[in-house]
């Protein structure tokens, strides 16, 4: 008989059973109902595969296609599916990287003979994967020397997966996955079979250079998405109809907010007026929220010396994504975009000397910054090249990290509050304990960092999901997501502890003993960047913004031009209380001015003519409301600036000592 082994669950139950069981079993002895469901597990804390025989002592998790495990181990396999299809119908195709991604899956790939595929190609495609899932193929995993798998990857003709394993991978490390007749390599996990695959779609194909490398070859990559009940696909594709009527692009070209200009350049956002009024109003109420909490706000150069990032470390870890270099006349002298807005800050600090009584110095800056994003990578305000972080560092003692820590939390957590982000995340994001040499800085520090954020976390009853590897080269950092009105995930405010800047820069402070002593900084911008958080905000609200932040709070519409001059004067009266109004003077029907404007997405209308006129009054009409009431002018702003006043009440927050 097998040796026994004690088996933990996430709720802390133990039970023992015979050592090689699989996650499958455990499941099955559970519930049938349970094991039908699994999709894969998680072995002291690694995603694995459901018949992957459990030999020791294990945390055991079991994951359904409801949880991100679940889902990334469902969506990776649905990636070699559709790489299998493809094997069947373009033979000769050559394949690149193919992994699980937020919402579904890609492959990069390269046709042979020129020919490429297009969106009339995915019916096909699809049909051919829904044929092989049919099959019911088992997934097998297999440990393989690097000789071997480069001997069958050169006998396949893959020349990319070739490049891949002579350049990446090591021996002892390597695994391949099969499924029917197509094999790829990979880590894994995946699914046991692929069976459960029962609803797919291709959704996109863009083009993408092979590694990222614009100086190698542009492969296509497929995007898809894929489920295991056809509804959950239809419920999907109704999400994605809604998004493309909530897409910032369209609904901001429509309000007037921002715009692109080829001649000024890619990914180069210009604000228009209403959308700068709109930037300005974020940026105020954020400030307000700062001084409270004892910011300083500076303004830093758009460039910097090439020198101020070598020091800082940019240059080396984010060179290839930043602008090239400026040369000047003089010899030796580069000058670069700025990347980042912190070795600035950096610099405030060092400009006079310090005492322990001056921390912690918090240095706020609405700071824009340049990246070098590549052309297919860019996205309307989502993923452009030049944007403004909402940027704040903050230099402190090592006994303040955690508290400043969580001020910030607190800071963050009104921002979502007051813009109705009711469904928010949180990620602690750490070291990747296998591959240390990309981080700067000691293990000690490290693990200060790391625990700083654990703990602010633990006593602000956060419940934060820690990922390893994702942390900045320089520091362990907390990252927000928030989900949208119609589900969808994005990732915000940050969070970052840092030990090593201070140190690259030669930060000091004079301590209570009368020695020099680092301080620690902690990075933090709770919008993320104005362009993204506007972008996110848009699709969350379809341009429906809180009144306090929307361009025009009110459409004044007289019935005829007789009232025209009505209009004005309660424009007036409405603008001497702070009440942003605009008339809508054309000479058409009332019926036509109320639809007109309700696509403009104005929270109110106020409609005046003969009656309203002799009254001193106006007829209110709310947003996506039939219904009409009669106030005084007087009243009707009140009622606007009690509104707003209500939707702020949130930013009125203090730190609590």
């Amino acid at each position: 008989k097998n040796k026994m082994i004690k088996i933990t669950f996430p709720n802390g139950d133990v039970r023992e059973y015979e050592q090689g069981v699989t996650g499958l079993m455990i499941a099955e002895s559970i519930s049938p109902a349970l094991a039908r469901d699994v999709v894969a597990c998680g072995v002291n804390g690694e995603t694995t595969e459901l018949n992957r025989p459990i030999n020791e002592d294990s945390t055991i998790a079991l994951y359904k296609f409801d949880d991100d495990e679940g889902k990334h181990a469902f969506w990776h396999t649905s990636a070699h599916l559709l790489a299998e299809a493809l094997q069947e119908l373009y033979p000769g195709i050559q394949f690149g990287f193919g992994p699980a991604v937020e919402n579904g899956f890609f492959y990069d790939v390269l046709c042979k003979d020129g020919q490429s595929i297009k969106e009339s190609d995915f019916p096909a495609i699809e049909a051919k994967m829904k044929e092989l899932a049919g099959k019911k193929e088992d997934v097998v995993r297999k440990e393989i020397s690097k000789a071997d798998c480069l001997a069958e990857f050169k006998a396949a003709g893959q020349t990319y997966k070739c490049e891949h394993i002579e350049q990446d991978l090591e021996d002892g490390t390597i695994t391949t996955y099969t499924q029917g007749n197509f094999t790829d390599l990979c880590k894994g996990p995946h699914l046991v079979n692929t069976g459960i695959i029962k609803a797919v779609k291709l959704t996109s194909v863009a083009g993408a250079f092979w590694r990222g490398d614009a100086e190698r070859e542009q492969m296509q990559r497929l995007y898809g998405i894929s489920f295991p009940k056809k509804k959950m696909l239809d419920e999907y594709l109704v999400m994605l109809e809604e998004a493309k009527k909530r897409d910032h692009r369209k609904i901001g070209k429509e309000m007037e907010l921002f715009m692109f200009s080829e001649r000024v350049g890619k990914g180069l956002p210009i604000w228009l007026p209403k959308g700068t009024d709109l930037r300005i109003r974020l940026q105020d109420m954020l400030r307000k929220i700062q001084k409270n909490y004892g910011y300083n706000e500076v303004i830093t150069p758009h460039i910097g010396s090439k020198n101020l990032y070598v020091t800082s470390g940019h240059y080396a870890h984010y060179g290839k994504d930043s602008f090239r270099p400026i040369t000047t006349p003089e010899e030796g002298e580069e000058y670069m975009l700025k990347p980042m807005n912190c070795p600035h800050h950096c610099e405030v600090f060092a400009q006079k000397p310090r005492s322990y009584k001056d921390l912690p110095l918090r240095i706020a800056e609405f700071g824009t910054v340049y990246r070098y994003e590549q052309s297919g990578e860019l996205h309307g305000l989502t993923r452009v090249r030049s944007f403004t972080q909402d940027d704040a560092h903050i230099f402190c003692r090592p006994d303040q990290v955690k508290q400043e820590f969580e001020r910030v939390m607190d800071i963050i957590s009104t921002v979502f509050s007051t813009f109705n982000f009711a469904n928010v995340e949180a990620q602690i994001s750490l070291r990747d304990p296998e591959d240390r040499e990309k981080y700067i800085g000691s293990d000690e520090v490290w693990e200060k960092g790391e625990q700083a954020i654990i703990e602010a976390c633990k006593e602000k009853g956060l419940n934060a999901k820690v990922e390893y590897g994702e942390a900045a080269f320089y520091g362990p950092k907390l990252d927000f997501m928030v989900k949208d009105a119609i589900g969808r995930r994005w990732q915000l405010g940050t969070i970052q502890v840092d030990y090593n800047l201070p140190v690259r820069f030669g930060l000091e402070y004079t301590d209570e003993d009368n020695t020099k002593k680092t301080p620690v900084m902690v990075h933090r911008a709770p919008f993320g960047s104005m362009e993204r958080f506007t972008a996110v905000l848009i699709e969350h609200t379809a341009g429906h913004f809180p009144l306090w932040l929307t361009p025009e709070q009110v459409a004044i519409l007289p019935i005829s031009e007789k009232y025209n001059d009505y209009a004005k004067q309660v424009a007036a009266q409405l603008s001497e209380q702070g009440v942003r109004a605009v008339i809508d003077n054309r000479n058409e029907k009332i019926g036509r001015k109320v639809r007109d404007n309700e696509m403009k997405r104005i929270p109110y209308m106020i409609i005046v003519g003969e009656k309203e006129q002799a009254d001193g009054t106006v007829s209110v009409r709310k947003q996506g409301s039939e219904e009409r009431g009669v106030l005084t002018v007087a009243d009707f702003a009140k009622k606007i600036t009690d509104e707003v006043a209500e939707q702020l009440k949130a930013t009125d927050i203090r730190p609590e000592d």
